[in-house]
């Protein structure tokens, strides 16, 4: 049986190697998206500078708010759809897919309008606590015209993981590659053509990001497939009473929503209390003897970890599909093979990070500055981000692993105690009591992976695969491809037996006649 797998056998080679293929199928689609991404926000930044220092920093200031208050908290909850999709695409069960992707959408462009109102009437609100009039009145009002972007990645956030669930990463990242093409002309046309600025630099962002969703919608529309029947559904007409349907259907309705935010929400507190520690960290040096170099040196590390995180990234998505998928599948053994193989990805990938911060320091420091305080800042600071990466990239791949696993309470628990509890503490006493500085906040962030990567690790090493099996038929219905299996294992037992019945029937008539012929 599927169920009593034996999920602690040991990988041969050809597994291991076949593994390592569909994780890098996946996952290289995936990393380029993200190094694409990177780049298109490189854009905007450069745009902001040619408009001006004035609108660099009120552009800076808003990109910084609208990824703490929005990006990352769609994000965030969108992730809360991987644990279900990826299992109901390995268990064949695409309606349950499908269902959750249009509850996925709705659940974002209702979390959309509480940003939007804090978006729009964000200069009241910065001038009350006394930020910069100029700057403030720039932010606001890129992030007025950035509203709509909201409405764009409430789409397309849901459509991303759905697809990247199914193991369909390539046209994917065709499709973003697509419309980063069209990014660059249309925001130089807009901010400097015809002259509309900041405005026409956030418009230029929710145009591409609306260009991406026109271009995936197009490929899923002909590439679609006529949707499966759940194999073993919730709820039927033909098995309640008339006089109970309405409650029922209620019922369940209420059941699969509740499961849907209690995967959402911890996935969104997971994604923002690592996002906003870097901001907090920011905030912190603010704070510091000699601010302006601190903070720069501050920018340079987070475009640093930001090109780094790719990776992570990239094997978070593709392990979290291959974990899904394999235990909706019921095969526990290979959701342990794709564990292991990608953690092993992420360590040896993670020395990468480590040799370009640490050989490459002065040349990358010199791409952003040749001001010889702040690159003398960046060059002590770097390797210790590069030995923050041994822990991150590991780290980031385990929580695609619990993600996978309908475990995302688990990452976000983590994440609490080790940025919060660990990081936050360690990088101000090191900071400000000890004196060391810029230096001391980055030894709190290495302090804070280094708890994070250690506790996931050990979560992961513990994890009971056949259970976590038992738990994904439970939360996406028994799987439809074992059942094909039990179905073609049966008529292969049967036609054996018709075999030796023959056989058994022919030996008999040769002892009877043994110059007969049959």
């Amino acid at each position: 049986m599927v169920a009593t797998e034996n999920s602690h056998k040991h990988p041969t080679l050809p597994e291991v190697v076949d593994e390592l293929k569909k994780i890098s199928d996946i996952g290289f689609p995936i990393a380029a998206m993200s190094l694409v991404a990177y780049l298109k926000n490189m854009v905007l930044v450069v745009c902001m500078g040619r408009l001006g220092s004035l609108e660099l920093a009120g552009g800076a200031l808003a990109i910084g708010l609208t990824n703490i208050t929005g990006y990352s908290v769609l994000s965030g909850l969108a992730m809360g759809m991987e644990s279900i999709c990826g299992q109901a695409f390995g268990s064949r069960n695409h309606s349950i897919a499908s269902l959750t992707l249009k509850r996925t959408i709705l659940m974002l462009l209702l979390a959309s309008l509480p940003i939007s109102l804090f978006w729009a009437n964000l200069e009241p609100l910065m001038l009350y606590l006394h930020q910069n009039p100029e700057i403030t009145q720039v932010a606001s009002l890129y992030c007025k015209f950035a509203i709509p972007d909201l409405v764009a990645n409430s789409i397309l956030h849901p459509l991303r993981i759905y697809l990247r669930s199914k193991g369909t990463t390539w046209p994917l990242m065709w499709c973003t590659l697509a419309s980063i093409l069209l990014h660059i002309p249309i925001t130089i046309t807009l901010a400097f053509t015809l002259g509309y600025g900041i405005p026409g630099i956030a418009i230029s962002m929710f145009i591409t990001n609306f260009n991406t969703l026109i271009f995936i919608s197009c490929y899923m529309y002909y590439k679609r497939m006529p949707e499966e029947p759940l194999h073993t559904p919730l709820i039927t007409l033909d098995n309640i009473s008339t006089t109970t349907t309405t409650k029922t259907l209620k019922y369940s309705l209420g059941k699969e929503w509740i499961i849907l935010l209690k995967l959402a929400i911890p996935s969104c507190l997971g994604v923002c209390l690592e996002w906003w520690w870097y901001e907090f960290m920011t905030l912190l040096t603010g704070y510091l003897q000699k601010p302006q170099a601190a903070l720069a040196t501050s920018a340079i590390v987070i475009q640093t970890t930001s090109l780094m995180y790719t990776i992570p990234t990239a094997l978070s998505a593709s392990v979290s599909t291959r974990v899904g998928n394999e235990l909706g599948a019921g095969r526990p053994n290979r959701a342990r093979l794709s564990t292991i193989v990608a953690v092993g990805l992420a360590l040896f990938s993670s020395l990468f990070g480590l040799l370009w911060t640490t050989l490459g320091r002065e040349v990358w420091g010199r791409v952003f500055t040749n001001d010889n305080e702040v690159l003398e800042l960046t060059m002590r600071v770097l390797p210790i981000i590069g030995v923050c990466e041994l822990a991150n990239c590991p780290q980031t791949t385990s929580c695609g692993i619990l993600r996978g696993s309908a475990r995302p309470s688990i990452g976000a628990w983590i994440n609490f105690y080790s940025f919060y509890l660990v990081g936050a503490p360690l990088a101000v006493v090191l900071a400000f009591v000890w004196r060391l500085g810029f230096v001391g906040l980055c030894y709190g962030l290495l302090g804070a992976q280094i708890a994070c990567v250690v506790s996931i690790l050990i979560v992961v090493y513990k994890t009971d695969w056949g259970i976590e099996f038992l738990k994904a038929e439970d939360l996406v219905g028994k799987s439809k491809i074992s059942t094909s299996e039990e179905c073609a294992h049966a008529h292969e037992d049967q036609a054996v037996k018709c075999e030796e019945g023959f056989l058994k029937e022919k030996q008999v008539l040769l002892d009877c006649d043994p110059e007969s012929e049959i």
